[in-house]
């Protein structure tokens, strides 16, 4: 699990979650924590509401008191990240100075995925030519090639094998992990 990135859940202060994030990014480029830990979210998504007659669109935390931490576990980084002010723990650690237990990969895309994000970075993790597996849709625990990425839309183009034939599909993000 060393050495491993991964998504862990932190615990703060209720409503101090972007003031964790802010200073948590701050940490990350003063510390150059940037090998170490990558992306620090909050958890929201769009809600639709009516008042009066009118239709209002308002952003909310999915997970009050909580922010999502992309990194790679390590004393140092565990230590920076639960001593950053707001802070208040990680979910998944017994406590007892116990490292905590890392999201597994189908709760962050459930997650992200409801954010219109996904846990594979174009670009930086996936590029042309990997390999990847689907993980969602019809095509389902199939091996495909990475041919195109479009960065806009978040959809890639791959070449799957279907009965023998080499066979172009369009995917996107939440449908595939990286092999």
């Amino acid at each position: 699990m060393e050495n491993e990135k991964n998504w862990y859940v932190v615990n703060t202060i209720s409503g101090h979650e972007y003031k964790v994030k802010e200073k948590l990014e701050m940490r990350i480029n003063s510390m150059e924590l940037q090998e170490n830990i990558f992306r620090v979210i909050v958890p929201e998504q769009k809600e639709i509401e009516y008042k009066d007659g009118i239709k209002k669109e308002k952003i909310k935390k999915m997970f009050p008191g909580y922010v999502l931490v992309e990194m790679v576990m390590s004393d140092e980084v565990w230590y920076i990240v639960r001593n950053t002010q707001g802070v208040t723990g990680f979910i998944g650690s017994s406590g007892k100075g116990a490292k905590p237990i890392p999201l597994k990969p189908e709760e962050v895309d459930r997650i992200l995925g409801t954010m219109g994000m996904s846990r594979i970075e174009l670009g930086n993790d996936l590029q042309i030519k990997d390999k990847v597996r689907l993980i969602n849709g019809p095509f389902k625990t199939m091996l495909g090639i990475v041919e195109e990425i479009d960065f806009k839309t978040q959809k890639l183009t791959l070449t799957i094998d279907l009965f023998g034939q080499e066979t172009k599909i369009e995917a996107e993000l939440s449908e595939i992990e990286k092999v």
